[in-house]
């Protein structure tokens, strides 16, 4: 069975095909955001990025960009036929991959949002939040999968939540308000929700496909944009560029 980020793959790569961009000599390029380029300011200090567990990772096309959260980044320069043809077998090759899917499908008009938000955006996002899942899901047991600050304090505020991340520093602690579990509660933790919020990220580590079985999915972030688009996921991402 072909897997979640396979299906992406082909239809990200048909639809660069179908439009003539494969044989174009256009370059992509792809490298690591600082913390200022990438959210600014947007308080607290225990964001991912701020504490160097993840960077952003850009990526250009005919002056459009897309991005893409990973814990492996670096600098890439190619055309489109040449990222197709990466071995998406790392962290790193999957983020320039979904990087410029998101910078391509944006320069055709296919999506937008794939450029974070920065300073207040995030508290802004989680802000409005609540009412999002409570209104297009009407549901109160959410699991979200990676922790966001600012959305597992305002979520932890006002719905039944548990939080799952993979980071070792985080897992048993209480963050906003939230405590944080592990992979060894994860089984336990989704089949007790009603609502999945999934960080878009899981795209990038390629363990999407275990959040797509058996219950409602709401993807958040712009890492995700031009998948949930080709996919027709469900994605929040109210302050994204």
């Amino acid at each position: 069975m072909e897997s979640t980020l396979k299906t992406v793959w082909n239809k990200g790569v048909r639809l660069w095909a179908d439009h003539g961009l494969m044989e174009e000599e256009v370059m992509v390029s792809a490298g690591p955001l600082t913390v200022q380029q990438a959210i600014g300011d947007p308080g607290g200090g225990d964001y991912p990025i701020q504490q160097g567990k993840e960077r952003l990772v850009e990526a250009s096309f005919r002056g459009f960009r897309g991005q893409a959260f990973t814990d492996h980044y670096g600098h890439f320069c190619g055309t489109l036929a040449e990222i197709a043809n990466l071995p998406l077998t790392t962290n790193y090759h999957r983020a320039v991959f979904i990087a410029t899917l998101n910078a391509v499908m944006n320069a055709l008009g296919k999506v937008g949002g794939t450029i974070h938000c920065k300073d207040c955006g995030p508290e802004r996002c989680a802000r409005a939040m609540p009412d999002h899942i409570r209104r297009t899901y009407g549901v109160g047991r959410v699991t979200i999968v990676g922790f966001q600050p600012a959305m597992a304090e305002r979520l932890g505020g006002e719905l039944d939540i548990r939080l799952l991340d993979l980071d070792p520093d985080n897992i048993g602690q209480v963050k906003r308000g939230v405590l944080v579990e592990g992979p060894e509660s994860a089984a336990q933790a989704l089949d007790w929700a009603e609502l999945l919020v999934v960080t878009g990220t899981t795209l990038v580590n390629d363990s999407i496909g275990r959040f797509l079985v058996g219950r409602p999915v709401l993807f958040y972030g712009t890492t995700i944009a031009a998948a949930a688009s080709l996919m027709q996921w469900d994605r929040y991402c109210p302050q994204s560029g």
